[in-house]
């Protein structure tokens, strides 16, 4: 009789999720916080929620993914940081309405499951946790042979954060005169990976081993990698000294701030307009504070010493909500 199907045969390996999911445990504990109830491997994370804590709370959900940022670290090779960006374009979003990150949940999709490959990936993962101060505690590893090629993978976050009710961030507060305070992003973040490697690696071909730009001290995969800054503790401690009227995660449609470098090559050898560059990138922003004049000079204080870079970015006034941006001068 001919040797029957098998699972394994057709391209799911069982041993190499077991063998990932051993490798990922301490690195998910870490991630704890007083709140976590049990161990992972259960059908679902338990988080006893501190209802204590709060009059009226309010959870807060926010879904995301990592992009074409994806194939960079595939390309290279390196999948330790990959999750703290994943992390970072979830929590904060949740932080946007002035929840604190309390747990995070991931997916990981991969053509074949290689457990080196998932501990780097879940490595990073937790990372972002620990920065953000969130607790991992559950996720899913699907191995889709077939519908993926092998060394393809694909990220998705979940984060639930609470806040009190009556201290939602709505924008409801906003008015003329509001100063606008900049967190500023060393890197891309997220944002806009199909045109930069559309311009970068396809249409000017530069090495991602060779210089990140002229003159750079470091490679381009170095900047193409660079993780998310994750914001929400800072923004969680400058919630608690100021009165913030509203807070916005910069996740495209940029804002102009401190160009990185690698942004003006984007724009030199693409021919890009500045129009299309600030509607694509963050411009070095990653998210803005709009706080009144007088808690201005507390706001940039209480970031910079929370270790965020800051700049004032802009200021509130009358007109049709829209957006201007003017070129620094």
């Amino acid at each position: 009789m001919s040797e029957g199907f098998t699972y394994a045969g057709a391209g799911v390996d069982i041993g190499a999720g077991e063998e990932a999911v051993e490798r990922i445990k301490a690195r998910v504990r870490s991630t704890f916080r007083p709140e976590v109830i049990g161990d992972i491997g259960g059908f679902g994370g338990l988080f006893a929620f501190p209802a204590e804590r709060y009059r009226a709370p309010v959870l807060v959900a926010s879904t995301d993914g990592v992009g074409t940022k994806a194939l960079v670290a595939r390309v290279t090779g390196r999948f330790s940081t990959i999750g703290i960006d994943l992390v970072a374009m979830c929590v904060d979003d949740v932080v946007c309405q002035g929840a604190e990150p309390l747990f995070f949940l991931d997916y990981t999709a991969v053509g074949r499951l290689d457990p080196g490959q998932v501990e780097q990936l879940v490595e990073g993962v937790a990372a972002g946790c620990r920065q953000a101060g969130c607790a991992l505690i559950g996720g899913e590893m699907a191995e889709h042979p077939g519908a993926m090629e092998p060394g393809e993978f694909d990220l998705a976050g979940f984060a639930v954060g609470v806040a009190e009710r009556d201290r939602l961030l709505t924008g409801a507060g906003i008015r003329a005169g509001d100063v606008l305070v900049g967190l500023l992003s060393p890197g891309l973040r997220c944002n806009g990976y199909s045109l930069a490697r559309r311009i970068l690696l396809e249409h000017a071909r530069l090495p991602l081993d060779g210089p990140a730009y002229r003159g750079a001290a470091h490679s381009l995969a170095d900047e193409l990698l660079l993780p998310s800054v994750v914001y929400a503790p800072a923004v969680m401690a400058l919630l608690g000294r100021v009165e913030v009227r509203a807070l916005a995660h910069v996740t495209g449609g940029g804002i102009p701030g401190n160009l990185a470098r690698v942004l003006s090559e984007i724009r030199r050898l693409g021919a890009v307009d500045d129009e299309e560059m600030a509607r694509v990138f963050n411009l070095g922003v990653g998210m803005i504070a709009v706080v009144g004049p007088a808690d201005e000079h507390r706001a940039l204080d209480s970031l910079r010493s929370a270790g965020v870079g800051v700049a004032r970015v802009g200021e509130v006034v009358p007109g049709r909500g829209q957006v201007r941006l003017v070129a620094a001068e």
